[in-house]
């Protein structure tokens, strides 16, 4: 018993892009061939491509023309055919209107690709290119909250002496020569810096 071909499995594995990867190689071939030994007998070439499609360069008046898609012959008056390997791009200078023109067709781009000597055609769907990513700006950082101890420490670190200035010590209020303040009775025990000072003889 046949299966049924509507209850045929979806493929895990892109056979059908493969197979068009393997199918603008034929393109690639045709034009390196053709680049290098010139078309034979009567073949000729007839080349649909995207030209919204990113890569593509052409004359503004022919992107004004054709916004979205155009067809290009290659066939008696051509030159500098050639495949740029690096950008994957079929480059060629042709003739339009007396003014001549290089173009630039990326091969992601290719709607279809004939020969019609042979009544030989390919059709392809362009590849849609990748969305640019824009980097996200970083997000400022706000400070922590000062906590009310962090507070107190800043305001203790930042008193003032003058410079050179040595200050005596005050007796009466229980500071001594060791660098600790002994206080009052009922006063909060605290710490400041050593300060050494001599009376003069």
């Amino acid at each position: 018993m046949e299966d049924d071909p509507r209850e045929q499995a979806e493929s895990l594995l892109p056979y059908e892009r493969w197979i068009a990867n393997a199918l603008r190689h034929v393109v690639v071939q045709a034009v390196e061939h053709v680049a290098v030994h010139g078309l034979p007998g009567n073949h000729h070439f007839y080349i649909s491509f995207r030209t919204d499609f990113p890569g593509v360069v052409i004359p503004p008046h022919l992107r004004a023309q054709y916004p979205q898609e155009m067809t290009i012959v290659i066939q008696h008056q051509f030159w500098d055919l050639k495949l740029n390997h690096e950008t994957r791009a079929i480059q060629v200078g042709l003739s339009f209107g007396g003014v001549g023109s290089t173009l630039v067709i990326p091969l992601d781009s290719l709607v279809s690709f004939a020969d019609p000597q042979i009544r030989y055609a390919l059709r392809f769907e362009p590849i849609e290119p990748k969305p640019k990513t824009t980097a996200l700006a970083p997000v400022p950082v706000q400070p922590e909250a000062e906590t009310r101890k962090q507070r107190h420490k800043r305001r203790r670190s930042s008193v003032w002496t003058p410079s050179g200035a040595a200050r005596r010590p005050r007796l009466d209020r229980g500071e001594d020569l060791g660098g600790r303040y002994r206080p009052r009775t009922g006063a909060r025990r605290t710490r400041f810096t050593t300060i050494v000072w001599r009376s003069s003889p």
